[in-house]
């Protein structure tokens, strides 16, 4: 069903394109956009304001279409599409975004940022630019950095109170190399899974345990299948709004200024939203049963130290560019 959908879209893609004509002028423009959350998570209400704000400053010129819950594929599925400008535009997780920007590996290093704060000041400065590198090459272009989270440990089996309590645990991750080397540290198994299945898996047994962020946890209900949430920040990643750039170059000047703009303002939104809602997030599932841990990171960073020292030797770059990260602490 998600192929004959993506099938179908790239489709509608073609005729669309071909009825804007040769003058450069288009109306009645749609974009679609797809991510792999569900409609509940604050990514997609974020994204539901921006798309109502898109259509208002155009003046009804733009419709924006969102896809959620990996309806259009996986990740992995849509970024491919929007490579080929199949799909116009997606929500591209870091993890796959470091496939096109070799220096964008850096930022699922383990314990690199110490608030949010710190993250910002890294990803809407020089670096954050930097970052970026790599995406024009593969038909991309990025208009704005959005949110995914500091990262947490949620599991079924026991609370997780020093690195020593993962060894033996089986973890869903993203399709994502660093992460996977982060749990192989600790002694876990770790395996990449379609996030839109997760929930079942958990639900089955298949995983012991998954990472995400918060308001990941939450949107999805993890409590109902999760007894233990480990607050340990252990990682950050993004989440951004990549655009096909082909399809970018066909939308008239003023439309990109409009997407553009829009582009940032609600990023920075869905910042503030992901920010704000955690504590009380963070009641609610305890609330529910959940049972949170905030045990003292220093041997998690420790025992992680591994991951930096493998990292270095395969990215000459890799070290000065963590120092600069670090200076802006």
């Amino acid at each position: 069903m998600k192929k004959l959908i993506a099938l179908l879209l790239a489709l509608v893609m073609v005729f669309a394109l071909c009825a804007c004509g040769s003058s450069g002028k288009q109306d009645n423009i749609t974009i679609r956009i797809g991510h792999s959350d569900t409609t509940s998570n604050l990514i997609h209400i974020s994204l539901e304001h921006f798309a109502k704000a898109v259509n208002e400053r155009t003046n009804g010129r733009v419709t924006i279409e969102i896809y959620a819950a990996e309806q259009l594929g996986s990740n992995k599925e849509m970024i491919e599409m929007v490579k080929m400008g199949s799909l116009d535009a997606m929500m591209l997780p870091s993890g796959q975004q470091a496939d096109f920007c070799p220096k964008f590996k850096a930022l699922s290093l383990p314990f690199l940022f110490s608030d949010y704060e710190h993250v910002y000041r890294v990803l809407d400065g020089e670096i954050g630019q930097e970052l970026l590198e790599g995406l024009e090459e593969n038909n991309l272009i990025q208009l704005a950095y959005w949110e995914n989270g500091l990262r947490q440990f949620t599991n079924s089996r026991r609370p997780i109170e020093k690195p020593e309590d993962l060894v033996g645990l089986k973890f869903r991750t993203p399709e994502d190399k660093m992460t996977m080397a982060i749990f192989a540290a600790y002694g876990a198994s770790a395996s990449p899974f379609a996030f839109s299945e997760l929930y079942l898996a958990l639900q089955q047994g298949t995983f012991d345990g998954q990472e995400n962020p918060v308001a990941n946890i939450y949107a999805n209900n993890f409590q109902d299948v999760q007894k233990y949430l480990t607050m340990v920040n252990y990682q950050y990643q993004p989440k951004d709004m990549i655009f096909s750039l082909s399809t970018w170059n066909k939308l008239p000047a003023d439309v990109q200024q409009v997407l553009l703009e829009a582009a940032k303002e609600f990023g920075a939104e869905h910042r503030k939203a992901i920010v704000d809602s955690e504590a009380q997030m963070l009641a609610e599932l305890e609330a529910a049963g959940m049972k949170i841990g905030y045990p003292d990171t220093a041997p998690f960073i420790e025992q992680a130290q591994s991951v930096y020292t493998d990292f270095y030797a395969e990215n000459p770059w890799a070290e000065d560019l963590v120092a600069r990260i670090n200076g802006l602490k």
